[in-house]
């Protein structure tokens, strides 16, 4: 599975966003599979989508949802924990809640390639691979 950020949701589902070609082109170099998501994202793309396009923007992505190509993970406790120590470990960077509960499911999942527009990530060291390995 390939991690998904706020940021590709939004380009990928408005045509008029400055990274959605590049996001657009950036995914059909990944492995074949859904993305895979978190609610704090989906919920920070669906406020973008609507205040970039509207509803019509917002359908794209649940259409993304609905046809299985975009997957919103359900939260465990255990990554719910983690969460709050990485919060706390990166408090000086800050680190997001979509941030930490994406990187809290790299580490319970074992996935170290995540698709995103933003740099952040890579200030960050966790579990698995050590890195994340980003994609955009």
């Amino acid at each position: 599975m390939n991690l998904a950020d706020t940021g590709p949701l939004v380009a990928i589902a408005d045509k008029n966003d400055p990274d959605h070609f590049r996001c657009v082109s950036a995914t059909k170099t990944l492995p074949k599979s859904p993305l895979l998501t978190t609610w704090p994202c989906f919920t920070e793309a669906m406020y973008l989508l609507h205040r970039q396009g509207g509803y019509w923007a917002q359908a794209m992505l649940w259409q993304f949802r609905r046809t299985g190509n975009l997957v919103v993970h359900e939260l465990t406790v255990a990554e719910a924990d983690r969460m709050d120590v990485l919060m706390k470990q990166y408090r000086d960077t800050p680190i997001e809640l979509a941030d930490a509960f994406l990187a809290a499911i790299a580490e319970s999942q074992h996935i170290s390639r995540i698709f995103t527009i933003d740099q952040h990530f890579r200030a960050c060291r966790f579990h698995i691979s050590g890195v994340f390995n980003l994609v955009s």
